[in-house]
C-alpha cells in the first residue's frame, strides 16, 4: 500500500523494545497502534514499524475515525496523581520512613525498578 502521511506519522512516538520473552524486538506506536511487528533486528523493526504507523494512518483518515493525540515531542510535567488503598499508602509511607526517605523517593525508586 503506498501511503503519503509521513509528516503525520512522525507525530507519533515509536517504540521498539526488546522483548525477553519472545527473545525479539517489538515495535509499537502507542495511542495509535499497539504492538504490530517484531524481529531479532532493532532497525529493519523500526523501519517496519514506520511503514506500519504510516498505513495505519491512512487508513483511518479513508474510514474517517479521528487519528488519536500525537505523542512525539511531547513533554511531561514530572508529576501525577496515583489513587491507592488507604492500607497501601500506609504501607508505603512506614517502609519508606523505615528507609530513611520520603514517600516520594521511596515510591519513584520502585516505580524505577519496575
Amino acid at each position: 500500500m503506498k501511503t503519503r502521511n509521513k509528516p503525520k506519522a512522525a507525530a507519533y512516538a515509536k517504540l521498539v523494545e526488546w522483548n525477553d520473552e519472545d527473545q525479539c524486538f517489538v515495535g509499537s506506536a502507542p495511542p495509535l497502534i499497539g504492538s504490530c511487528c517484531h524481529g531479532k533486528d532493532e532497525q529493519k523493526v523500526y523501519r517496519e514499524l514506520c511503514d506500519i504507523v504510516d498505513e495505519w494512518i491512512t487508513l483511518m483518515q479513508k474510514d474517517g475515525k479521528p487519528l488519536p493525540l500525537a505523542t512525539a515531542g511531547k513533554e511531561y510535567s514530572g508529576k501525577f496523581v496515583l489513587r491507592v488503598d488507604p492500607l497501601l499508602h500506609k504501607r508505603l509511607a512506614l517502609k519508606a520512613l523505615t528507609e530513611g526517605e520520603s514517600l516520594n523517593n521511596y515510591c519513584a525508586k520502585a516505580l524505577a525498578e519496575a
